[in-house]
């Protein structure tokens, strides 16, 4: 069994203060798609390069202190393609993709809109362009895991306040079909899989107003699977009581 865990670290040299290394020791995942690590290689040392027992591998922003994605795998993948071939994507890190003998596993971090239209814009390019390249994709891979924070939720059970949100970025009515129509393509949400009518499982809160006290927060972080693997998908959890983020890892049992 494949313990495969997806985690927005909010800056993984932030994550190692709060014992983010020593978290991953003990849970020990097959592999760890990590989002938002904030980070160059040549800003961080061999503890975050080499973490005894993974091989890892970085897609990381132009930009620094922003954005980026890495996967950390403790088998070694038989070809890692970093980035998209997409630019104006690839110079914020958003795209790793991991490849093994019977499967590919994909890294990504969906920009925010939150921040104002601008980004919101940019938001809704990557959701069109991502989306036609993951069908284009998918027809080399067909059995894909595409484990990221989407930033976006799907439903009103997703939310802890549907109604008030509705505006927001991240809950907006075109947001929600885009995840539809990608799930419609040929993917499974693998948590809702394992518990299709659970409520109040968040993966994200805000800083403010004691959010993540009170657990009212968004699940927007997701690991998706080609139906193909819908059957090898034996567990789905989020780890909510995880703290070294605003988000919080989520985590899939598969035998592959």
């Amino acid at each position: 069994m494949k313990k495969i865990i997806s985690y927005n670290v909010n800056g993984i040299r932030a994550a190692a203060k709060k014992d983010f290394f020593e978290w991953l020791q003990q849970e020990s995942p097959d592999i760890l798609c990590l989002q938002e690590t904030k980070a160059q290689p040549d800003q961080l040392d061999e503890s975050f390069l080499q973490p005894e027992g993974y091989h890892t591998y970085w897609h990381s922003a132009e930009k620094k202190g922003y954005s980026g994605v890495a996967i950390f795998t403790k088998e070694k993948p038989k070809h890692v393609e970093v980035g998209s071939g997409m630019e104006k994507y690839d110079l914020e890190g958003r795209i790793l993709r991991a490849d093994y003998d019977n499967f590919s596993i994909i890294s990504v971090y969906i920009p925010s809109g939150s921040s104002g239209d601008h980004r919101q814009a940019i938001k809704e390019d990557f959701l069109e362009d991502f989306y036609v390249y993951i069908e284009n994709l998918k027809k080399t891979f067909p059995n894909l895991i595409i484990s990221g924070d989407y930033n976006i939720c799907h439903r009103p059970i997703d939310i802890h306040d549907p109604v008030r949100n509705k505006t927001s970025s991240g809950f907006l009515p075109h947001e929600r079909e885009w995840v539809s129509k990608f799930l419609d393509m040929g993917f499974v949400d693998s948590f809702r899989l394992h518990h299709p009518e659970t409520p109040d499982r968040y993966s994200w809160w805000s800083y403010r107003a004691n959010a993540r006290a009170n657990n009212k927060g968004w699940r927007i972080d997701y690991q998706m699977l080609t139906k193909s693997l819908e059957e090898k998908c034996k567990g789905a959890e989020i780890l909510d009581q995880v703290k070294h983020s605003d988000h919080c890892p989520i985590k899939l049992s598969m035998d592959l």
